[in-house]
């Protein structure tokens, strides 16, 4: 199962998109208009972003390199009425991964969605530093001087989405739908415990890891 964005206009299309998705086990969110995608892609995480060109208050060139702008490396599935190969190409140079014009087959959308999320997902540094620690993303491991630290999975999804995002700040709700998504143990007072046994074994001090009193946590910038 996949968490996808899917940003559509066209709400009989969107509701079209939503049922097939639903059906093959993925969880779908959806957004009708440019500048919302835009805005909550600044906080959440997505497995894949189903992106119209064309969309009220910001159009989906600019939500697509705006995001790309500012380090997202989710694919994007580009969807469009129109079929020029000019419009493909100004599409897929603003950063989409895929293109797929309008009218389409449900069963094509299924299978080019399904290619993107075999993708091996990039990662935005090999090793980041925080404080003392190194943070190998592409191995999963968080040391120092050598020695590794033993952090349990989901904490360490919390402390590379909080890295990925480092300076940003997010509430305990923004977390839980961008970290545990619709997992069975998702609740608030999850998201509470797992950044308390994370501060704990990495930052005990609070140097790093940082509560901002009713808003929620970040990771301090460097």
């Amino acid at each position: 199962m996949a968490k996808i964005l899917l940003v559509e206009d066209d709400l009989s299309v969107a509701a079209s998109i939503c049922d097939v998705l639903e059906l093959e086990g993925h969880q779908v969110e959806t957004v009708a208009d440019g500048k919302k995608a835009s805005d909550i892609l600044q906080s959440a995480s997505y497995a894949v972003i189903i992106l119209d060109l064309d969309l009220p208050l910001k159009s989906g060139l600019d939500v697509c390199r705006e995001f790309r702008q500012s380090g997202g490396n989710t694919p994007v599935l580009m969807l469009t009425g129109k079929s020029l190969t000019a419009d493909r190409i100004v599409g897929l140079d603003s950063g989409a991964d895929d293109y797929l014009p309008k009218p389409f087959d449900m069963r094509e959308l299924s299978a080019r969605l399904r290619a993107l999320l075999r993708r091996p997902e990039p990662l935005i540094g090999e090793v980041l530093q925080l404080g003392h620690w190194q943070v190998d993303l592409a191995n999963r491991k968080v040391s120092q001087g050598g020695v590794e630290l033993e952090l349990l999975a989901k904490e360490l999804s919390l402390l590379e989405f909080l890295l990925r995002h480092r300076g940003k700040i997010f509430s305990v709700d923004q977390l839980l739908n961008s970290v545990w998504h619709s997992e069975s143990d998702s609740s608030e007072d999850a998201v509470r415990q797992c950044v308390a046994r994370l501060r704990h074994k990495i930052d005990p001090e609070g140097q790093w890891l940082i509560t901002v009193k009713g808003v929620g946590y970040k990771v301090r910038e460097q």
